[in-house]
């Protein structure tokens, strides 16, 4: 039998819009995953891709007066440079409009056809999130769309339903065992709680309110519905049902926003369990990113562009902030006066001064690392149990906060041992000093591998030399 594959997953977001934050947190947390793994010298699968089906991008389309097929080509490159611009080098990408996604769409559908049914609903309707809403969220919310801030529409439509009531059962089973592990914990007795008054889920739309979109097999009156379409591009990447793909699924991990984690958590699954597929071993649901302390919203004005931040402080500077300032798990706070802070305060003066002093001192003393005790701590992350556990577990923003105390105990040693001024009384100590110093900065690199690779190559190049040379700053100040 052939070995799995690890197998990586994040949401693929509509290209309705320009890449935001959010998105640039899926990919951060999956990439880091994906690297550390790769680094373990595991085989990773990792996949990327866009939504590009739906009414929101058709009116979009319509509204700039672009043919719908170039609006969506053109928005789904964005996202694939978006997504470079993060260092982030997904082995499979997947756009819901490929022909090989739509058709084996349409093979899933008919696999499913023993759990779907026809039927008129008359209900509420909100078409920023596509999907229609119970009567309990309705009055819950007063009627408004909390995420869209637009009235619920009322609709009455004839459309194909998914009987997620033939699954709830095996569902909570698989979630309370952790067969399908849900984190952070509190988000899985949330999704129990939506599950127990989850109803059926509807799969299609009238062509007539509908036109783009995968056709439903057999009835040229309605198109698929996002759900189908949409979800099952973590398997149709594969080849399902074409192919086998037990090498590689189920997915050891799949990044989505809390937001649509319902979704992930109960319609997902019940579609697995429809085609007899296992279900993925962790749904990692990461939150929301604030802006001094509200949600972000172009009304408001505070949408922060990532590209803005890029440009103005580079990939790595990018990286630490978002995977180590921006909690794994729960919303967090982004301002430029915090992104700046831990930029000068941590990355140019922790590290980078750091590395700068270390170099330099070890050039001036003629100090290098013999291979051996290169090679030793270079497999640092290999043989760290805790930062092991920080990372099997997905705590990757506390995993970087253990990284940090070892860059904060080599500037304290530094300081300590004064190598320096050992080097006018002792040479054998201050090299001993600096060597010991110069080991411990090169497992650190190791291990920032996953979160800064640039960063990481940059100083496990200036150390593991022959000969070290005091590098260009790190990271500049301006």
């Amino acid at each position: 039998m052939t070995n799995k594959s690890l197998y990586v997953c994040t949401a693929i977001p509509y290209v309705n819009g320009a890449p935001h934050v959010g998105h640039a947190l899926d990919y951060l947390l999956a990439d880091t995953y994906f690297r550390y793994q790769t680094g373990q010298g595991k085989t990773v699968r990792f996949q990327a891709g866009t939504d590009e089906h739906g009414n929101k991008i058709w009116s979009k389309a319509a509204e700039l007066g672009v043919p719908v097929e170039d609006y969506v080509t053109e928005n789904a490159a964005k996202f694939r440079a978006f997504i470079d611009k993060l260092g982030v080098h997904p082995t499979d990408f997947v756009r819901t409009t490929d022909p090989a996604h739509e058709r084996r769409c349409q093979l899933i559908w008919e696999r499913l056809a023993p759990h779907i049914y026809q039927s008129t609903y008359e209900g509420w309707y909100c078409s920023g999130c596509e999907r229609f809403i119970t009567e309990n969220e309705y009055k819950e919310t007063h009627g408004v769309c909390p995420d869209h801030q637009k009235p619920y529409e009322k609709l009455s439509e004839t459309n194909y339903y998914f009987r997620i009531s033939d699954f709830k059962d095996a569902i909570r089973q698989k979630i309370e065992s952790d067969e399908l592990r849900i984190l952070p914990d509190f988000r899985k007795k949330e999704v129990l709680h939506l599950l127990a008054d989850s109803p059926d889920v509807s799969i299609s739309r009238p062509r007539k309110h509908l036109s783009w979109g995968v056709p439903v097999p057999g009835d040229a009156d309605q198109v698929m519905y996002v759900w189908i379409d949409a979800l099952a591009n973590y398997i149709t990447v594969l080849g399902f049902p074409e192919t086998d793909i037990s090498s590689v699924w189920p997915a050891d991990v799949q990044v989505v926003g809390k937001d649509i984690l319902r979704f992930h958590a109960i319609i997902w699954p019940a579609m697995l369990l429809a085609l007899d597929l296992p279900l993925p071993k962790t749904l990692l649901s990461h939150g929301h990113i604030n802006v001094d302390g509200a949600k972000m919203s172009k009304s408001l004005g505070n949408v922060v562009d990532p590209l803005d931040v890029l440009e103005k402080y580079g990939l790595d500077p990018f990286r630490y902030f978002f995977l180590r300032h921006i909690d794994t798990f729960a919303d967090s706070d982004f301002t430029w006066d915090k992104f700046s802070a831990a930029y000068t305060g941590e990355l140019a003066n922790d590290l980078g001064n750091l590395v700068s002093r270390l170099a330099t001192l070890c050039a001036k003393n003629s100090v290098s690392l013999p291979s051996s005790s290169v090679s030793k701590a270079q497999a640092a992350d290999k043989a760290d149990p805790a930062f092991a556990k920080l990372m099997d577990e997905f705590k990757f923003s506390k995993a970087f906060d253990y990284i940090w105390d070892k860059v904060v105990a080599l500037n304290k040693q530094i300081d300590e041992d004064q190598p320096w001024a050992l080097a006018k009384t002792d040479p054998a100590a201050a090299e001993r000093s600096l060597k010991s110093l110069a080991s411990g900065l090169l497992t650190v690199a190791t291990l920032l591998a996953p979160f800064l690779p640039e960063t990481s190559s940059k100083i496990s190049a200036v150390f593991s030399a022959p000969e070290i040379t005091p590098p260009a700053p790190l990271f500049p100040k301006s």
